[in-house]
C-alpha cells in the first residue's frame, strides 16, 4: 500500500467511513505506527479547525445539484481558445524587413563583382591644337595608329575667305 494510500484511509478511518474489520486494520497500525497516529491527530486538528467555517454557509442549491454542476464543469472539455496574436515590436517589424534586403543586396552585389567587365580596347585619341585640324588615333590592341588631317583647319577657313575652292 502507497503512503497516499494509507493516508486516505486514515482519513476515511476520522470520518467513519470504513467498515469494521478496516477499522480494526487501522487502529492496529495506529498502534504500531507513531507516524500515523501523528497523522491522524493532524487530520483531527485540521478537521476541528475547518468545521466551524462552513456553518454559516447556505448554498441557493441543493447540495447534490450544486456538486453536480461542479462536477460537469470539471469533466467538460476546455474550449479552444484562438490565440490572438500579438502586435511584433517595431525592432522585429524593422528586421524582417530588412533582413531580406540585405540579403537581396548581397546576392546583387556578388553577381555583380562576378561578372567579367568587358575588355577594354587600348585606344587612346589625341589632338595637339584645339584647332589644328589634326587628331591621332592610336590602337593599342590592334597596334595600328591613324593620323586625320582636315586641311585648312576650321578656324582657318572661316578667317581666310579667299581659301574657298568653289568660288
Amino acid at each position: 500500500m502507497s503512503n497516499q494510500e494509507e493516508q486516505l484511509k486514515l482519513q476515511a478511518y476520522l470520518d467513519g467511513e470504513l467498515s469494521e474489520s478496516e477499522s480494526r486494520e487501522v487502529e492496529n497500525r495506529l498502534a504500531r505506527e507513531p507516524d500515523a497516529a501523528a497523522l491522524l491527530a493532524e487530520l483531527r486538528q485540521t478537521g476541528e479547525a475547518l468545521a466551524g467555517f462552513e456553518e454559516g454557509i447556505q448554498l441557493p442549491e441543493s447540495r447534490e445539484f450544486y456538486w453536480s454542476k461542479i462536477q460537469r464543469q470539471i469533466s467538460a472539455p476546455e474550449p479552444l481558445r484562438e490565440a490572438t496574436p500579438s502586435p511584433a515590436p517595431l525592432i522585429q517589424r524593422l528586421r524582417r524587413l530588412f533582413v531580406p534586403l540585405a540579403g537581396l543586396a548581397l546576392v546583387t552585389v556578388a553577381v555583380l563583382v562576378s561578372i567579367p567587365s568587358a575588355p577594354q580596347e587600348n585606344i587612346g585619341v589625341e589632338t595637339s591644337l584645339a584647332d589644328s585640324g589634326a587628331m591621332v588615333y592610336h590602337d593599342y590592341s590592334a597596334g595600328a595608329t591613324f593620323v586625320w588631317l582636315s586641311y585648312p583647319a576650321d578656324k582657318e577657313a572661316v578667317d581666310n575667305d579667299e581659301m574657298d575652292p568653289f568660288e
